[in-house]
């Protein structure tokens, strides 16, 4: 069924539909009234719907809250060293919402050979913010994730403190580290922040390592092989679900 998110807050009322939302429910999907479809309104729940009109506004009334929640146990954000083509970023935003992430955000790192100049840069973030958008209501996500843009490693680190960060090193998986990753997932608990950070092609540069490692951001591999730039972000948020959902549901 389609989901749509509304920043309307739950009502015994009538709601009306944005036009965006009401041009693709009437228009796209050809729903008339008496049709249902599902809102995550701006409590973050979602709410069984039924359309009860259609000109000369689109209006929808609230049946039931749907039970069951769809989000990580853990918020983790994504800090990510900017890739060198605009379809990576589209990516690893579509990809990483449908696996959870709360927040995916770009830096440019030493090694990033493409560079957001300022008079592009909100509307590459809007379009971005779109396709985050777009895929938490494809996923059923409770939760549209923040797409975010930082200068530099530095200001991303200052904008984004939390109890875990770790940082994704290749060096790591080289020297044959294979437990740190599996250690900090298992000792999360639910509602606890994690920061991923992720280099761009050619990986992070061994200063901006030691930078983060000096505030506290832990270096871990992902297994032995080496892991483009908009995989390793994937590889990350497919380990905290298996962890923090499907391994814990057994126990």
């Amino acid at each position: 069924m389609q989901r749509y998110f509304l920043a309307a807050e739950p009502s015994n009322d009538a709601l009306t539909l944005p036009r965006d939302v009401a041009h693709h429910l009437t228009t796209v999907l050809r729903a008339q009234p008496g049709e249902q479809v599902e809102l995550v309104l701006a409590d973050h729940r979602a709410y069984l719907a039924e359309v009860a009109t259609i000109q000369p506004a689109t209006t929808v009334k609230l049946v039931k809250q749907l039970p069951g929640n769809s989000e990580l146990p853990v918020e983790v954000t994504l800090l990510c060293g900017l890739p060198k083509t605009k379809e990576k970023p589209e990516w690893i935003v579509q990809k990483a919402t449908e696996l959870g992430a709360t927040t995916i955000a770009f830096f440019e790192s030493e090694r990033s050979i493409s560079h957001w100049t300022a008079n592009k840069r909100e509307r590459k973030l809007a379009r971005l913010q779109k396709i985050a958008d777009g895929a938490a209501e494809q996923s059923h996500r409770n939760y549209q994730p923040q797409v975010a843009y930082y200068e530099n490693l530095t200001a991303a680190l200052a904008a984004n403190p939390a109890p875990v960060r770790l940082v994704a090193w290749e060096e790591s998986a080289k020297q044959g580290e294979t437990s740190a990753l599996a250690q900090v997932l298992t000792k999360l608990t639910a509602g606890e922040q994690v920061v991923a950070i992720f280099g761009p092609e050619g990986g992070l540069t061994t200063g901006e390592v030691e930078l983060m490692q000096a505030a506290g951001v832990v270096p871990v591999g992902l297994g032995p092989r080496i892991l483009r730039t908009e995989t390793a972000p994937l590889y990350f948020l497919s380990a905290v679900s298996y962890v923090c959902e499907l391994a814990a549901a057994k126990n």
